[in-house]
């Protein structure tokens, strides 16, 4: 966003683009027209078009009071914020749409929707105690997200995939769901030093050259590029770390049986 500046009176009000009272533009954005007010007294906000003693905001306000709200959202407070507004070079948008694609999922398969008794039914839990402990710790794993009711969603069913061919290949699912939330911790500790390689070799020096406005496409490129970079590489060297382990651990199962034949 160009620094905030004040709106000329256009010619012809039935032609201008700023047709919003201050109410008005409070019901479009959902801010209180206090708010609207305090921001333009601190110079984040561009004053309105006045025609007849009688202030018009339009899309410009619209859009920069979504940005304001965004970036409060984010954790800036309102003079980082009047800071990054000044800039004539676009920095907030471009910041918020960094910060966003660090930390954004990626999309996955739909959602599922199942009640507890279905849980039950699916996962063969017959002991109504050890049915909620185990729905307990699927809840505090993330597996599934209580939804009203007995109803529970399952924001990535591919856990429940797992946790089904865990059930239909002799496992207990309270065992699967031990290996689940260890995988979750391998995975946040992956995750981090993948984040801290970009920040450290890709942000770090952006941020002490004053963040250029021709490396922006360069820095959004390298956003782009890290999550498939970081995906790929986790996929690839788990699937050589597991087929090491699986013939180690059956190389152990088989010395073992021809020893107990001697």
């Amino acid at each position: 966003m160009a620094t905030v500046r004040k709106l000329q009176a256009a010619p012809d009000g039935d032609t201008s683009p700023n047709q919003l009272t201050i109410e008005q533009l409070a019901a479009e954005t959902g801010m209180s027209v206090r708010n609207i007010r305090s921001h333009q007294a601190r110079g984040l906000l561009a004053p309105p078009e006045v025609r007849m003693r009688v202030g018009y905001y339009g899309p410009e306000h619209v859009a920069q009071l979504r940005l304001i709200r965004d970036l409060q959202e984010e954790g800036f407070n309102l003079g980082g914020i009047k800071r990054l507004l000044e800039d004539s070079h676009g920095t907030a948008e471009r910041l918020l749409r960094v910060r966003r694609s660090l930390a954004t999922n990626a999309p996955g398969a739909p959602t599922e929707t199942l009640s507890a008794v279905e849980l039950g039914r699916r996962f063969r839990i017959e002991d109504p105690a050890k049915g909620r402990a185990l729905l307990e710790r699927a809840i505090k794993l993330g597996v599934l997200i209580p939804v009203g009711g007995d109803k529970y969603e399952a924001p990535n069913p591919s856990l429940l995939a797992v946790a089904d061919e865990a059930v239909k290949s002799g496992i207990p699912l309270g065992a699967a769901l031990s290996v689940i939330a260890e995988i979750n911790r391998h995975c946040e500790s992956v995750s981090r030093s993948f984040v801290k390689l970009f920040i450290t070799e890709v942000w770090k020096p952006f941020a002490r050259a004053d963040m250029p406005a021709e490396r922006w496409p360069e820095i959004e490129d390298a956003i782009d590029r890290l999550r498939p970079a970081a995906s790929e590489a986790l996929i690839t060297i788990f699937q050589e770390s597991l087929s090491t382990e699986i013939e180690g651990a059956f190389s152990e199962i088989t010395r073992r049986l021809s020893e107990q034949k001697r």
